[in-house]
């Protein structure tokens, strides 16, 4: 239903609105689903269940307090249990930058954070992620979520991270995934409707295989697949909401 919605209404509200109509509307939604089973790990909220979400519908996926989905959720989770952001003096850059974790890193004390993206309005900076102003080894983390996708040149993408990540970097770089070997991928389509149904969504011009490790490795990244999720209790898992089979791609740049 929301993402119906949402989709109903992109041509209609500009961009730099759309989150801010989607938030206010979601959290009328919510008021129908108060309760305590379920917890949004990014903001807090309680609910007995949350909002379906999906071209797919996927049931209990979007928060309606915070839009949050299954991956924010886990990103949070992961982000604070087995990764030094928190702890150490950290300069980080966060690319096409979720608004919950915008928000929230920005103002930790220890982080020195810079978000960038080429059209989306919340970013600090406007920039090609194929075309990466910052100088080599500036960061030492970088997040990046759900942009490859989106690459066509995504080898371009993976090596200008990799360039201004710092020796002992660490980088996530997520993205939608199957189970196929190879990744699918033709960067030449244009028609939305064929985009959608080869890819899953309208603006993607391919899914990644189990290929993927192979590709970011090609860029010069080592590769950690951490299967984060499957360690977790089930109840975290089942209280949270989250997909329990994601991988986190963890890319370190070697010293």
């Amino acid at each position: 239903m929301v993402f119906q919605l949402k989709q109903a209404v992109e041509g209609i509200i500009p961009r730099k609105y759309l989150r801010v109509w989607g938030m206010y509307t979601t959290r009328f939604y919510g008021i129908f689903l108060s309760g305590k089973k379920h917890q949004c790990s990014c903001c807090k909220k309680t609910y007995n269940r949350f909002l379906s979400y999906g071209l797919k519908k996927r049931e209990n996926a979007l928060c309606p307090w915070c839009l949050s989905l299954e991956r924010h959720r886990l990103m949070w989770i992961y982000l604070q249990e087995q990764t030094n952001i928190y702890t150490d003096q950290v300069k980080v850059l966060h690319f096409a930058p979720e608004h919950q974790l915008q928000e929230h890193l920005s103002k930790q004390p220890n982080i020195d954070y810079t978000s960038a993206d080429l059209d989306m309005p919340t970013a600090m900076v406007k920039m090609d992620i194929t075309n990466i102003t910052f100088e080599s080894n500036t960061f030492d983390v970088i997040l990046c979520n759900h942009v490859l996708e989106h690459i066509p040149d995504d080898a371009k993408a993976m090596s200008e991270l990799f360039k201004v990540l710092k020796p002992g970097g660490w980088a996530i770089l997520q993205t939608p995934m199957s189970k196929e070997a190879k990744t699918i991928e033709d960067v030449t389509l244009t028609d939305p409707k064929e985009m959608e149904r080869r890819f899953g969504q309208n603006d993607h011009v391919r899914i990644y295989g189990l290929d993927k490790k192979d590709r970011l490795e090609a860029a010069g990244f080592e590769v950690v697949l951490d299967d984060f999720v499957t360690k977790l209790p089930k109840e975290v898992v089942e209280k949270h909401y989250l997909e329990d089979d994601e991988i986190i791609y963890l890319c370190k740049k070697p010293k």
